[in-house]
């Protein structure tokens, strides 16, 4: 074979690649990942804290970067810029991103939260959905606390125009309701707990199953580019996902370490945790397809959404744990 024919055969190879979606041959690795930490995603507190996947993607020269993420919200904008290669979000948070052109593959579970619930304060009359129709409300869009809002007030025939929404980030949320400039909080953890141990304030509507599982996401493109450097996250977070079952009270420390909450409010945190899944499948697809129907019936996501076909495309389980 000639010099000339080998090079267009290699640049059809490569061509033909690009074109199926798989990795280059000649694709470099990246030179640090990027991922994210947050204090609803305690297994996530773990991996940073014992620096397994530092440690992981050490021999290939890789580094690290830690990024914070705030609530759902935060992980989905900074995917969507391309400044995080992993966020962790809730799964119905991640339907959202999806349907509004997120490029994002949910591949993990790391918990199974009630990490949210309708709050109020300790002398609020507030006791059932309904007592909220023309309250203030404080919530953060986009996240599965926002979304456990919408299914409530639908299952009261209520909708977002019957109350006042007050668009807060989840920590100013829980400010707004103990001074009292908003009546109701639609709370997340770790916070939801501070709120219940310091303040006294009362979770009036709770139900579990609204709560959608916490997953991991990665960029599309970081995907099909590196799957191998992908597998290798995945397992970190398998290896501190066992460590944190195996060691409750260095997780509980970690918890209170980042937190720098209380012994008593993340005992609570962890009662409503549960960490015993990790491979993504028809479990998260079901429950985050019924968050779906119920957001399009409540008029959040387009009636013309096929919800089904967008949690099919959500969903990349070639990364998926073996339990």
């Amino acid at each position: 074979m000639s010099i000339i024919t080998r090079r267009l055969a290699i640049a059809g190879f490569a061509a033909a690649s690009l074109a199926l979606g798989a990795p280059s041959a000649f694709a470099q690795a990246p030179k640090e990942i990027r991922i994210d930490y947050a204090t609803y995603n305690p297994v996530s507190l773990v991996l940073k804290e014992r620096g397994i996947l530092e440690k992981a993607l050490a021999p290939e020269g890789i580094a690290v970067r830690w990024v914070q993420s705030a609530g759902s919200n935060k992980a989905l904008e900074f995917l969507n810029a391309g400044s995080l290669d992993f966020g962790s979000t809730a799964g119905a948070a991640a339907l959202i991103g999806k349907v509004n052109g997120n490029p994002i593959k949910s591949i993990y579970v790391y918990s199974r939260p009630e990490w949210t619930a309708l709050v109020t304060g300790a002398r609020s009359e507030i006791s059932k959905v309904a007592d909220l129709k023309g309250k203030r409300v404080a919530v953060t869009r986009g996240t599965d606390p926002h979304i456990f809002l919408v299914r409530a007030l639908a299952e009261a025939r209520l909708t977002e125009k019957d109350v006042k929404l007050v668009l807060l980030q989840h920590a100013d949320g829980r400010l707004a309701l103990e001074r009292g400039d908003v009546d109701a909080w639609a709370g997340l953890d770790p916070l939801m707990a501070a709120a219940e141990v310091e303040s006294g304030a009362r979770l009036f509507h709770r139900k579990a199953q609204d709560n959608t599982w916490g997953i991991l996401n990665v960029r599309e493109a970081f995907a099909r580019e590196n799957p191998a450097l992908v597998r290798k996250v995945t397992a970190a977070y398998e290896e501190a996902r066992a460590y944190a079952l195996a060691n409750p009270a260095e997780l509980k420390k970690t918890l209170i370490d980042y937190t720098k909450l209380s012994d008593a409010v993340i005992a609570r945190q962890l009662t409503r945790t549960e960490l015993t899944h990790s491979s993504i499948g028809q479990a998260q697809a079901d429950t985050i397809i019924a968050a779906g129907l119920a957001l399009k019936e409540a008029g959040v996501l387009p009636a013309t959404t096929d919800i089904k076909a967008v949690v099919d495309d959500l969903l990349d389980r070639r990364f998926a744990a073996t339990n």
